[in-house]
């Protein structure tokens, strides 16, 4: 089975804490390489954590709230002075281009490797990349200013013949192609050998739907409906509403509730207040609306499973 891993970089809201950093996120499909919102400190983490920085060709950044990308010139500019030259490509509200190119502009900084930028439209979800294994779309999302979310899916996978059964049978290419096909496979007595015992079927595609900075919506439920990791923000306790309200922000118990609607497999929460030293009565506020549900905690790496 391919890699299907998240690991947390940042998990507070606006304010750092002592402990808690900026929203970032890496994930591994496949070994593709996507970081998720790029917050104060993101590089640190991803050397803290022993992550290979210049594996990362392709960064998306959900919106233009700082602790959500000042991080990325910091980064980008490590890169440069590592000696990339591989293209990066960004997905990112339109005006990052501008914002990145005026810093280059004015430190007269010259970077050895083209960035890519594919802008946001904020208006509709649609897919933003794609390959033979990944495909990413975004969510937009009910925010103070325009925000999207992510949703991380992998493509099926074809059945596979054991090496097994192609040496025991001494299959030829074609008919290694035929089985694959669908087809059965008859021995040269006439025995046939049924293509279900020939296969094995790959588990169903997983998913990740990413949703950052949002106050409770149900629209989000057709598009993140039963993904198997589901990360959605719970900056206050239910106590706060409406100070969430005010700031298009969710609570942890209105978080379970999309999960619970949504029917997804699992909930991790974040984006946490910094007003919360102790993140167990989140946990647990989020948990009595929907019990699978964990803790983004940064260096912690979770596995996605069917």
């Amino acid at each position: 089975m391919q890699n299907f891993e998240l690991t947390i970089l940042g998990c507070s809201s606006a304010t750092p804490t002592s402990k808690r950093n900026p929203t970032a996120q890496l994930l591994n499909i496949a070994e593709r390489f996507f970081l998720i919102d790029c917050g104060e400190a993101t590089q640190i983490q991803l050397r803290r954590f022993k992550l290979k920085f210049q594996r990362i060709n392709h960064i998306f950044i959900s919106h233009l709230h700082g602790d959500h990308y000042l991080g990325l010139m910091g980064l980008i500019s490590s890169m440069h002075l590592l000696g990339r030259t591989v293209e990066l490509h960004l997905y990112c509200p339109a005006e990052l281009q501008e914002i990145i190119e005026i810093q280059f502009k004015h430190s007269q900084s010259y970077i050895k490797f083209p960035i890519v930028y594919h802008a946001h439209n904020y208006v509709n979800n649609e897919l933003i990349f794609e390959d033979e294994r990944v495909e990413v779309r975004t969510i937009v999302l009910n925010h103070r200013i325009p925000c999207c979310g992510f949703v991380f899916k992998e493509k099926p996978l074809l059945p596979t013949i054991s090496k097994e059964a192609i040496h025991l049978f001494q299959l030829t290419v074609d008919e290694i192609v035929a089985i694959k096909a669908g087809g059965d496979f008859v021995k040269r007595s006439g025995e046939i050998i049924k293509n279900s015992e020939l296969l094995s079927i790959p588990n169903s595609p997983r998913s990740y739907a990413y949703c950052s900075d949002t106050c409770y919506d149900e629209r989000l439920l057709e598009y993140i409906k039963g993904v198997n990791l589901l990360y959605h923000e719970a900056t206050f306790l239910n106590e706060m509403q409406e100070r969430a309200k005010e700031t298009y922000h969710t609570t942890a118990l209105q978080a379970g509730t999309i999960a619970k609607k949504a029917e997804v497999k699992q909930l991790m929460i974040g984006h946490y207040s910094a007003r919360y030293k102790d993140l167990q009565p989140l946990l647990d506020e989020a948990k009595s609306v929907f019990e699978n549900t964990v803790l983004a905690i940064e260096g912690e790496s979770t596995i996605v499973h069917n």
